[in-house]
């Protein structure tokens, strides 16, 4: 199967491999960051928007509110959730606005899907153009030093006469720029049981990696990743948020 081949035939049942993700708090969290070093803006973009959850949330707080992403099946989707978004077809690596925005968001490690240092500099450099003045940044992360190759994370969900069980997992072989997402779905229907694998490329990097290449953009603060409460990194997690304040005059 190709990278993207399960994420784009089974996007009907993208919501299901994510029920658990409680999408308010992600959404309410990168709010409250906005409110406290962002301009007071309401105009937000959300990279890899997928089926647009984060958006239908940051609608309800009053925004005006647009999502890219490489797959147009979940952008159907997206469009149905959210009837008001601009939703566009585009790559987060290589992408330009008609009109900067106060917020631009990328959820779900989703930064992580630059598959390379060369990319994920190419979207930081696009994403800083297409902020306005005092404008954030906010994603999550993964330190490519804190992965754990034995850990991962499984959740099951009726759904329409059958049971799915969906896994994820992190990869990393202790060298190099690349990390591994893989995916599993099975899907048991009465006596019946359908599997899905896949493996996705992402981009390999240490939090100190990532910050030296925002640094020459943004102003960055780090973050433990906790969705409820506001606390700076202590440097241990092998997760955090980002939030990422546009300089005028990049370097």
């Amino acid at each position: 199967m190709s990278d993207n081949a399960l994420y784009t035939d089974l996007s009907g049942y993208y919501d299901l491999m994510c029920a658990d993700i409680n999408y308010q708090a992600q959404s309410n969290s990168a709010h409250r960051f906005h409110q406290i070093f962002g301009n007071g803006g309401k105009r937000h973009l959300d990279l890899a928007c997928g089926t647009g959850p984060h958006i239908q949330h940051f609608q309800y707080e009053g925004y005006e509110c647009s999502g890219l992403d490489i797959n147009q099946p979940m952008l159907d989707l997206a469009l149905q959730r959210c009837p008001d978004g601009l939703f566009t077809l585009g790559n987060m690596c290589d992408y330009t606005t008609a009109e900067p925005y106060d917020l631009i968001t990328c959820f779900l490690y989703s930064i992580h899907y630059s598959g390379n240092l060369n990319n994920l500099k190419s979207c930081i450099e696009s994403t800083h153009k297409a902020l306005k003045t005092g404008g954030i940044f906010c994603f999550n992360s993964v330190d490519k030093n804190h992965i754990d190759n034995t850990l991962s994370a499984k959740h099951r969900v009726d759904y329409e006469n059958s049971i799915f069980s969906f896994g994820s997992s992190w990869f990393y072989r202790g060298e190099g720029e690349q990390q591994t997402l893989k995916l599993s779905i099975d899907k048991t229907t009465l006596d019946q049981t359908q599997h899905w694998t896949d493996e996705h490329p992402m981009v390999a990097l240490s939090f100190t990696e990532l910050q030296n290449l925002l640094a020459p953009y943004f102003d960055v603060h780090v973050f433990e990743h906790e969705h409820d409460k506001i606390v700076a990194w202590e440097q241990l997690s092998g997760n955090a948020i980002f939030v990422c304040i546009k300089k005028e005059n990049a370097n």
